[in-house]
């Protein structure tokens, strides 16, 4: 048992060394309102003059106190192998390897610590001050010294003192693994005890308070403090000691610890007979040190599996932080083929971090093709943008002067031209967008594959740069490809395709079907030549009524309204009087009437075959620039990009410029190093404990 406190002296001062606090080591934290007689306490239990002294704040940085019990033949051995003159000394964390012998030398080594941090004017500080003191009148402990708590603002100190002082305070007794020490003076009422209100916060079970009861010798007149001692005033589960302090007029007056000691056991004797074997220094002593020692036994294994978790995530963090490049040229082909492999796996599916939150690479690209660009073209309507009056316009263009007896093929020809180059700009909207994607995977790259290029931020741009360039010297390649397609598309209309022909042999045989039932539908009284006469009249109703027979075949919505827009009435200009002379120019000439059967259906078989040739057209596009994209932008970028990545940076000039680690990281490798290797130390300082030790 006793060999577990100096074990965890041992793991405090591997920590210190790497100013690391990732670990909640056991330890006496002394808890108490300002002149207490917290720091009196520390003084008896230590047997030495060695901590500042006075009225006020005195204490304002928290001080890490280590005792540490050395047998008197092994102090005087350690004294001649290190040259030291006496059999007590002290050393700071701070001072390194400096030993000091005279203890006022150690308080006025505090005292010039604590106002290089906290100023000279009553400041506090949260840094702490690191103490080991050696001798064989001390019993193993290891202690922290707090600031008192405090009301109202002095000297320096800031508006809000009360609360950095229960932050401070609260930073070390909510640690699980501490015993808290609330001291008390006799002459208050442990009712008002901020020490005992402070520690029941942050240990609400009172499984690791301790209370001391200090200035026993200062009560007034007629009282006592059997009751408090008794624990019939306010219970704590670990006991309440009490004890007595030398005044200010013994410590002015130079009087010695152990005097003060033999003092207070007599005080005791004489005052408080039945309880002097369980109150005074010495009893403190030995109680903190049983405390302390069943405390660590209870935090070991915890502590132990803390320390092997930590031990391996800082090796795995150590490991991600790369080793320190020896051979450049290696190294640096390395990574670009690392980069490149990866660049090709993420856009083949293959790659080792898979995304799961998205879309990225390959999946992304065939999504644009399949999902996003093939839906964009089964949106464009055939006739989209074309009214039965453009049409009819385009018709009537397209004969000259002469009136038509058949449809023109021009007319057919030029309108399917117009409606097919509609097609081009969803085609280049795909390339970009496999572009943006293929650009997209070098930021995933570089995240998720290759943490190594986030060690070189020089070279990860420059792998940036080259990547970026080449897909930028592809863009207008492909491009160019996929405005060919459609290009190819309008160099010539194929009506001889069988799909179209197909289409054709169908839409006549509906039209011709259509005439013979207008033929049926006319009265047997009618002459022929008044049938005839009569035909155009009930042709343009029968064709109004057969428009939606057609309609129905074609795509709704648009081409009715277009439809409707044309049939709409227009009121024609006023007949010039008879007799008057007309001015051809002056009448205008009306923007939309009713269709005459003939050009109705004239108008209902170029749409018709205009929109059986788009959508033979939009087959082969929707078919056709997914192949050009893969060939001229994806698979040349994965078949290149490798060539292109060592050409533009395997070069002996560029290597040292490349491989410069960014600022930080030599840094943070270093940091990750020593707290692996106080870790490891750590973990065999723990190991060295045999279980026989434990109880």
């Amino acid at each position: 048992m006793e060999a577990l406190i100096p074990v965890i002296n041992k793991l405090q001062d591997v920590f210190n060394t790497v100013g690391a606090d990732i670990i909640q080591l056991p330890q006496i934290v002394v808890v108490g309102t300002q002149s207490s007689g917290k720091s009196s306490v520390l003084e008896s239990l230590v047997g030495k003059d060695l901590l500042p002294r006075g009225t006020g704040i005195v204490t304002r940085r928290p001080l890490i106190l280590q005792l540490v019990h050395i047998d008197s033949e092994d102090c005087r051995k350690t004294s001649e192998e290190n040259g030291i003159n006496g059999e007590e000394w002290g050393k700071f964390l701070h001072t390194k390897n400096k030993t000091y012998t005279d203890f006022e030398e150690i308080r006025q080594e505090i005292d010039a610590e604590t106002e290089r941090i906290s100023g000279n004017n009553k400041g506090v500080s949260d840094e702490p001050i690191h103490l080991k003191i050696f001798s064989p009148h001390v019993v193993n402990l290891t202690l922290v010294d707090l600031p008192g708590l405090t009301k109202v603002p002095v000297g320096d100190q800031p508006k809000d003192i009360e609360l950095q002082i229960k932050e401070l305070i609260y930073k070390y007794i909510s640690n699980p693994n501490s015993i808290i020490l609330a001291v008390t003076a006799a002459n208050t009422d442990m009712a008002t005890s901020e020490a005992l209100k402070v520690a029941r916060e942050a240990d609400p079970d009172g499984r690791r308070t301790l209370a001391v009861v200090t200035k026993l010798d200062l009560m007034d007149a007629g009282t006592d403090a059997m009751d408090v001692l008794m624990g019939r005033v306010i219970p704590v589960k670990l006991g309440i000691i009490g004890v007595v302090n030398r005044s200010q007029l013994d410590i002015n007056q130079k009087k010695m610890v152990t005097d003060a000691i033999r003092d207070e056991y007599g005080f005791l004797q004489k005052k408080y007979p039945s309880l002097a074997n369980r109150n005074g220094t010495k009893y403190l002593a030995r109680t903190l040190n049983r405390l302390l020692m069943h405390h660590i036994r209870d935090c070991l294994p915890e502590l132990k599996t803390r320390i092997n978790v930590l031990a391996a995530q800082y090796q795995s963090l150590l490991n991600s932080y790369g080793e320190p490049v020896d051979d450049k040229s290696s190294t640096l082909l390395q990574l670009i083929t690392k980069f490149a492999a990866e660049y090709c796996h993420t856009i083949e599916g293959t790659a080792k971090y898979i995304e799961t939150t998205e879309l990225c690479g390959g999946a992304r690209i065939c999504y644009i093709f399949h999902e996003t660009f093939g839906r964009t073209l089964e949106s464009v309507d055939p006739l989209g943008g074309l009214t039965t009056i453009d049409v009819l316009t385009a018709i009537r263009n397209a004969t000259g002067p002469r009136p038509a007896l058949f449809v023109p093929e021009v007319s057919f020809e030029l309108l399917v031209k117009r409606q097919v180059k509609r097609l081009e700009e969803p085609s280049l909207r795909c390339v970009e967008l496999v572009h943006e994607e293929m650009q997209r995977i070098i930021q995933h790259c570089s995240n998720y594959s290759t943490q190594e290029l986030l060690r070189f931020p020089k070279l990860h741009d420059a792998i940036v740069e080259v990547v970026t360039s080449l897909l930028r010297k592809r863009l207008p390649v492909t491009n160019e490809m996929v405005h060919n397609l459609v290009a190819i598309e309008l160099a010539y209309i194929n009506t001889k395709h069988p799909d179209f022909a197909d289409a054709c042999g169908l839409m006549n045989n509906n039209i011709e079907e259509q005439r013979r039932n207008r033929m049926r539908d006319l009265p047997s009284a009618v002459p022929r030549d008044k049938a005839a006469a009569g035909g155009s009249q009930s042709g343009s109703e029968q064709t109004d009524g057969a428009t939606g027979t057609w309609r129905g075949m074609l795509k709704k919505g648009e081409d009715g309204a277009a439809a409707d827009r044309a049939t709409l009435q227009h009121p024609l200009p006023a007949s010039p009087q008879r007799g008057h002379a007309v001015n051809l120019l002056d009448v205008p000439v009306p923007v939309s009437r009713r269709l005459s059967a003939r050009e109705q259906r004239d108008c209902e078989v170029i749409e018709r075959l205009i929109k059986s040739y788009f959508l033979i057209v939009r087959k082969n596009i929707q078919d056709s620039v997914p192949k050009a994209v893969m060939h001229f932008l994806v698979n040349h970028v994965k078949d290149c990009l490798q060539s292109e990545l060592v050409g533009q940076l395997y070069k002996a000039g560029l290597l040292d410029d490349l491989l410069t680690e960014s600022e930080d990281m030599a840094q943070r490798r270093t940091e990750a190093a020593d707290m692996l290797k106080a870790l490891q130390k750590a973990s065999q300082v723990i190991a060295e404990i045999r279980e026989t030790h434990l109880w």
